[in-house]
């Protein structure tokens, strides 16, 4: 090995000093010549022939210009790129085609095949052909695998000192390449070129599989991926398939969990820009993806996709088990698992799975508590956007879903399948055990209580427990409450429960929805009607006390009856120790306490205690007056 001081080279006000490695054993082959290149560069390992070759090349790593232009001032590292650069100003190897002008007579003679197609350098290796012998040259690498040109930074090598050049500006952050409608920079110019198609909207790349077009021919490249099946770039950890090196890091995220986007709005955190990019819209409100038949704009492209198919009808996905068709293939696939069961979502707190991801979303704010859908109105809180879109209803009193039958109208469309039964008579839950029909699931769960004899809800105040949670708020505001918030249109009377109002309202009106089937009887109530069928036609079930064999219409006089044998009394007086069976009797024995005088007679405007007494009054008193009917007025 020899050490070479080369000398000292004065340009303007910088000196540089070069040392270089000559080596007459090292030689290097070149695919176009028999030359050896023991003269190698210490800064980017390129070789040369000469010395002097050397020493000229180093000046374009200090920067050095010798010589200058005197028609354009240009500053030039050697005389014989000098002599071509004048070449070039003065026009004197110009092409007769294109009026290009080349630097030397050589580059004007390989620039004509441009014109001529012709390409007479051919690769000894693959036989391909080339119009440049540098062509030829960097082409023989692929072959040879020789990348010259390293790195000193990160000792990356390269075939193309043009792409070490590139390279470099990686860890330089050098950006020269600026559009001038954005102020977007790139380090190399084909980015720029390829940006400047986002505003002219070019796309000169066309598959000619599908006709898609693209701006980049690398997204045509990956493009094409798609109809060839490939998919090159596997994951190591479960073996799944990706046609984009990009989609394979966006992948390995599932399974770091690395999250490196934040929201720096609300700091939610995404795995991939493009969804935190999306996401943004959801805090400026952007939408900026718009129908064109109908002016309804969304935040994302592949919404507005899906929303085409609305005016299209469009369903291309098939399901080929049950010939069911989808507008999106996602739902295809979501509905295949109804055929396979497969349910590959899994609740880690309670083991339950489920067939689609968002419902396991749903589900596990079961566990969390979460709720985050709140009424602007009222801030109650639900756990799914559906929920909170049903319940404005209750707020805006819109009730979308309507009975093409008897124009009765729902807020839900739940609601309008389970009231479509009632106009039916279809009854789709049975039970098992008894046979018994009912039209809605709740129905057939409240009735197998009867069997298991199951009362999940108890009253916090008297321990007493319920079947339905219905009830048991029935039963909190009945006996529990004095509050009365169902007032009589017609006298002001107060009831606890919208029921007993809806009842009394008959005595005022004088209807008689209910009609016997057997003679032309009409009735007010429904008891009136099972009582009438049964003692005048003698249809329906007697309740029999087991006790005395006494026979009543209904089951809740039996077993106010029953309690008369077993000596219970559970109603108690506030105000004394006095006990009754019945809440009637401890109402009656209140007003005689109060000594209040609630029934008033219409003929003589005398008061009573009690509607029986005033009944009895009302009938000799009218008697007298010649009146004939009955009238009752209630204070």
């Amino acid at each position: 090995m020899n050490n070479v001081l080369c000398c000292i080279y004065y340009a303007g006000e910088t000196y540089f000093q070069v040392t270089t490695e000559a080596d007459s054993n090292d030689i290097t082959e070149h695919p176009h010549d028999d030359k050896p290149r023991p003269y190698v560069c210490t800064v980017c390992d390129k070789r040369f022939t000469t010395k002097g070759s050397l020493n000229v090349h180093k000046l374009s790593h200090t920067g050095g210009k010798l010589y200058s232009c005197h028609q354009c001032g240009k500053h030039i590292a050697n005389k014989c790129n000098l002599s071509k650069h004048k070449n070039v100003d003065s026009s004197k190897y110009k092409c007769t085609e294109c009026g290009k002008c080349c630097r030397s007579n050589r580059d004007l003679t390989v620039h004509r095949y441009s014109h001529s197609g012709e390409k007479p350098f051919e690769c000894t290796v693959c036989s391909k052909r080339f119009a440049h012998p540098g062509s030829l040259v960097h082409h023989s690498r692929i072959h040879s695998g020789m990348k010259p040109y390293n790195c000193h930074e990160c000792d990356k090598a390269f075939s193309e000192f043009g792409d070490l050049k590139t390279h470099m500006r990686v860890h330089t952050g050098d950006k020269p390449y600026k559009y001038h409608e954005c102020d977007k920079a790139f380090s190399e110019s084909r980015d720029l070129k390829t940006h400047m198609r986002v505003h002219t909207g070019d796309k000169p790349y066309k598959c000619h599989k599908c006709d898609k077009v693209f701006s980049c021919s690398d997204h045509l490249k990956a493009h094409m991926r798609v109809h060839m099946g490939e998919k090159p770039y596997k994951c190591h950890e479960c073996d799944k398939a990706f046609s984009q090196s990009g989609y394979l890091t966006t992948h390995m995220r599932v399974h770091t969990g690395d999250k490196p986007y934040k929201c720096h709005e609300c700091d939610k955190v995404f795995s991939q820009y493009g969804i935190l990019k999306t996401h943004m819209r959801v805090h400026t409100g952007d939408k900026p993806f718009k129908c064109h038949m109908c002016d309804k704009a969304f935040s994302q492209c592949g919404h507005l996709i899906t929303h085409m198919i609305v005016h299209t009808g469009d369903k291309p996905y098939k399901c080929h088990e049950c010939d069911k068709a989808f507008s999106q293939s996602g739902y295809l696939t979501t509905h295949m698992r109804v055929h396979t069961g497969d349910k590959p979502y899994k609740c880690h707190e309670c083991d339950k799975v489920f067939s689609q991801y968002g419902i396991l979303k749903t589900h596990m704010r079961v566990h969390t508590g979460e709720k985050p859908y709140k009424c602007h109105m009222c801030d109650k809180a639900f756990s799914q956007s559906g929920d909170l879109k049903t319940h404005m209803r209750v707020h805006t009193g819109d009730k979308p879903f309507k009975c093409h039958m008897c124009d009765k109208a729902f807020s839900q469309c739940g609601h309008l399948i389970t009231h479509m039964r009632v106009h039916t008579g279809d009854k789709p839950y049975k039970y098992h055990m008894c046979d018994k029909a009912f039209s809605q699931s709740g129905g057939l769960k409240t009735h197998m209580r009867v069997h298991t004899g199951d009362k999940p809800y108890q009253c916090s105040l008297c321990n007493k427990r319920f079947r339905q949670s219905a009830t048991l708020q029935t039963h909190k505001r009945v006996v529990h409450s004095n509050r009365k918030p169902f007032e009589c249109p017609y006298c002001g009377k107060l009831f606890k429960v919208s029921a007993n109002l809806k009842l009394h309202v008959r005595i005022h009106t004088g209807a008689k929805p209910y009609s016997c089937r057997h003679c032309s009887d009409r009735f007010k109530f429904l008891k009136q009607l099972n009582t009438h069928l049964l003692k005048s036609h003698n249809e329906g079930t007697w309740f029999t006390c087991h006790i005395c064999q006494k026979k009543f219409y209904s089951k809740s006089n039996l077993k106010q009856h029953i309690l008369r044998h077993e000596g219970v009394k559970p109603y108690v007086c506030s105000e004394c120790p006095k006990s009754f069976c019945t809440t009637t009797e401890l109402r009656n024995h209140q007003l005689m306490d109060l000594d209040v005088k609630h029934f008033c007679c219409g003929s003589c405007g005398k008061y009573f205690r009690h509607k029986r007494t005033v009944v009895s009054h009302f009938n000799r008193c009218s008697d007298r007056l010649a009146f004939s009917g009955l009238g009752i007025s209630v204070v």
